[in-house]
C-alpha cells in the first residue's frame, strides 16, 4: 500500500468514525441498534442524540484534529500558541467545524480554553480540573502522526499538544503511546506489531523520565490484554481502540465495534478509525460514508497541503 493511502486513510478514518458514531453518542451498548443496523443514518425509531445536526456531521474530535493539522502546516512546527489560538477560535467562531457550528464541546476543554481567553497561559490551561483524563487531547492528536517523521519529536509535541486543555501526564502519555502506534501503522506493521512496537519505542523514550515511565506502567498497563468500554476516560478510550484495532478486519468492522461499546461512541470510533485507516488505508473506507461526510472539499484542501508538504 502507498504512503498516501495510509495518510489519506487515516486522516478520512478519523473524521468518518466521529461522524459515524455522533447519532449514537452517551447512549448504552444495550441501547444501540444491532451491528449491521449502525450506519452514518440510524434505523427508523432510533432516538438520536443530537437530532438537529445533519448525517455525516464531524464534532469537535474531528475540528480540532483540523486545527491541530491546520497549526502544523501553517507553522512548519508545533506551536503550543498557534494551535490554542486555533482551538480558541474553533470554539467561538466555529473554525473547522462544519457549518461552523459547535455542537460539542468538553467541560474540561471549555474550562481550559475560557481560562486561555482570560489570560492564563496555554501550558497551564489543561490543569484547571489538576485530575482531568478526560479523551479530549487524544481524540485530536493524529495529525502529529502524519505529519511528524521524528518519534523523538513526535513524542514531546504529543506530549505538548495536551497542554492546552489536558495537561495530566495521563493524557500526555496516552497520547504518545497512540501516536508511535500510528508511527508503525504508518510504516506498515499490522496491528499487533504496530502497538507492540509503540510500547517498545515509548519505553526506550521513557528510560530517562521515571515520571512518565512510571505512568505508561502503572496506568496504561501496556502488559495487559488490551481491553475497553468506550468511555471518556482516557486510558480506556486508548485501550478499547487498540482491542478493537487487533480484532477486527477491516476498517468498518473496526467503527462499528467502536460504535457498539456505546458511552463515548464518536470519540472511540474517531480514535479507533484514524488507527483503522491508516491500516487499512483509504481505499478500505466505504464510499458511501466517504461521500457522506459533509464538508469533505474543505477537508480534502487541507489533506492536500499535508500530501504535497511530505513530497507524496
Amino acid at each position: 500500500m502507498e504512503k498516501h493511502d495510509r495518510i489519506a486513510g487515516g486522516f478520512y478514518g478519523l473524521l468518518i468514525g466521529d461522524a459515524l458514531g455522533v447519532p449514537y453518542e452517551f447512549q448504552q451498548a444495550d441501547q444501540l441498534p444491532p451491528y449491521e443496523k449502525i450506519d452514518m443514518i440510524p434505523p427508523a425509531g432510533f432516538k438520536r442524540t443530537y437530532p438537529q445536526v445533519e448525517t455525516g456531521t464531524w464534532s469537535d474530535d474531528g475540528a480540532q484534529a483540523l486545527c491541530l493539522l491546520d497549526s502544523l502546516l501553517s507553522r512548519k512546527e508545533f506551536s503550543l500558541d498557534s494551535f490554542s489560538n486555533m482551538l480558541l477560535d474553533w470554539y467561538e467562531n466555529g473554525s473547522w467545524a462544519v457549518g461552523n457550528e459547535v455542537f460539542d464541546v468538553g467541560v474540561q476543554t471549555a474550562w481550559a480554553l475560557y481560562a486561555y481567553k482570560t489570560g492564563l497561559p496555554a501550558r497551564e490551561c489543561g490543569l484547571v480540573r489538576p485530575e482531568g483524563k478526560g479523551n479530549g487531547a487524544l481524540m485530536r492528536v493524529l495529525p502529529l502522526a502524519l505529519w511528524q517523521e521524528d518519534r523523538k519529536k513526535l513524542v514531546q509535541d504529543a506530549h505538548l499538544q495536551c497542554l492546552i486543555t489536558h495537561g495530566h501526564i495521563c493524557n500526555q502519555v496516552c497520547c504518545a503511546l497512540y501516536c508511535l502506534g500510528a508511527k508503525a501503522l504508518l510504516d506498515g506493521r499490522n496491528a499487533r506489531e504496530a502497538i507492540r512496537e509503540a510500547v517498545v519505542g515509548l519505553r526506550e523514550i521513557y528510560r530517562d523520565m521515571p515520571e512518565y515511565e512510571q505512568e505508561l506502567e502503572w496506568s496504561i498497563r501496556p502488559g495487559a490484554s488490551w481491553e475497553g468500554n468506550g468511555t471518556g476516560y482516557v486510558v480506556d478510550c486508548l485501550r478499547s481502540a487498540f482491542m478493537i484495532l487487533e480484532r477486527a478486519s477491516d476498517y468498518e468492522e473496526a467503527v462499528k465495534q467502536a460504535v457498539l461499546l456505546g458511552n463515548d461512541t464518536d470519540t472511540t470510533a474517531c480514535v479507533t478509525g484514524g488507527l483503522a485507516g491508516i491500516l487499512y488505508g483509504f481505499r478500505g473506507i466505504p464510499e458511501t460514508w466517504l461521500s457522506g461526510l459533509r464538508e469533505r472539499e474543505k477537508a480534502a484542501k487541507l489533506l492536500e497541503r499535508l500530501l504535497s508538504e511530505k513530497g507524496i
